[in-house]
């Protein structure tokens, strides 16, 4: 298993729960996503935990950093339906969630689906649509159904919103809603890719010729297999001294004098499902405080909110995040 890349731990331990499979499916993910992909680890590990957690991502980055084609190329290396929406300021409600026609022959309104009606939706420059738009997402990425009409509509498993967006251009663009925030998992934020890394991603374009970067990617997991392994990582062990960790993590937001807005209960949730799944791709069937802390950046990042003070000052959530867990007593 050592070629495989997959993280081990250094200790000797017997699980309870047998995650070899989970493992190897995640290695030939991984693998097909490097055929294209250079570099990139962070998100491509944050994007492979978020799915495993049965959770939504951000990803926020300037363009031109592979956010787009990295959510298409995972898309293909899974067996399930996938659909993109690019968000502009003139799109509708109806235009995601899909709207009533009427039919002649039967002369009764028929619900005529729209593209959020897939496994796997990739919404590209999600912050480009207004708040009416916005808000046509709330039902759907909390509760995974629609209610249209006074009928509820609801979403096949595993259903995952991908989205993603430029920080740098603020022209034509509309903040997201906390309360949208709140419901994706993780932020997860790209950066440019280092001096080698640019070589390869050339030297790759050049030997491309005229074959396409999509026709690369095989299939190798089904949605049924996600299911599988989404059931099984909710019986990876928290010990209780550990959820005594992640609550006084979260708490220690609301109580931060950098902050003006702290995570929400929601936020707990997400880091103890995210932590689950970083010790089930680690291979482990227990939480470490090492996942936790993996967990507890691309949970909280988008959930606060630095005080205007601190933000002139340059200070960013992620610091203080990271402050939070360096002042948090890790449970022995």
């Amino acid at each position: 298993m050592e070629e495989n890349n997959i993280p081990q731990d250094n200790l000797a331990f017997e699980n309870r729960i047998d995650l070899s499979e989970l493992q190897e499916s995640v290695y030939k993910i991984k693998n097909q996503l490097h055929k294209v992909i250079v570099g990139q680890k962070n998100m491509i590990d944050l994007l492979i935990v978020a799915i495993f957690s049965d959770g939504h991502a951000l990803i926020e980055g300037v363009p031109g950093v592979a956010k787009t084609i990295t959510t298409k190329l995972l898309s293909r290396a899974m067996d399930i339906d996938f659909s993109r929406i690019q968000f502009t300021p003139d799109l509708m409600p109806s235009d995601i969630l899909g709207t009533s026609v009427f039919n002649v022959k039967t002369s009764e309104f028929e619900f005529k689906k729209g593209p959020i009606f897939s496994n796997m939706v990739l919404i590209d420059e999600i912050n480009r649509a207004p708040a009416k738009t916005q808000a046509a997402l709330f039902e759907v990425m909390e509760e995974k159904q629609i209610t249209m009409d006074g009928t509820r509509y609801p979403m096949n498993a595993p259903f995952i919103v991908l989205a993603t967006q430029n920080p740098i251009e603020q022209e034509g663009t509309y903040r997201l809603p906390e309360a949208q925030l709140d419901r994706f998992l993780f932020k997860i934020n790209v950066d440019y890719p280092s001096a080698s890394e640019e070589l390869e991603i050339v030297t790759r374009e050049q030997a491309l010729l005229k074959n396409k970067k999509l026709d690369q990617i095989e299939k190798v997991i089904t949605g049924e297999e996600i299911i599988k392994y989404r059931d099984l990582i909710t019986n990876i062990k928290v010990e209780k001294n550990l959820l005594q960790y992640i609550a006084n993590i979260v708490v220690n937001t609301r109580s931060n004098s950098f902050l003006f807005l702290g995570a929400s209960p929601r936020a707990t949730i997400s880091i103890l499902k995210a932590s689950k799944a970083f010790a089930a791709v680690a291979g482990r069937d227990f939480v470490t405080p090492e996942d936790i802390k993996n967990a507890a950046i691309p949970v909280l990042e988008h959930r606060i909110i630095v005080t205007p003070e601190r933000e002139m000052e340059g200070v960013t959530s992620k610091q203080i995040i990271e402050q939070i867990i360096e002042a948090v007593e890790i449970p022995r």
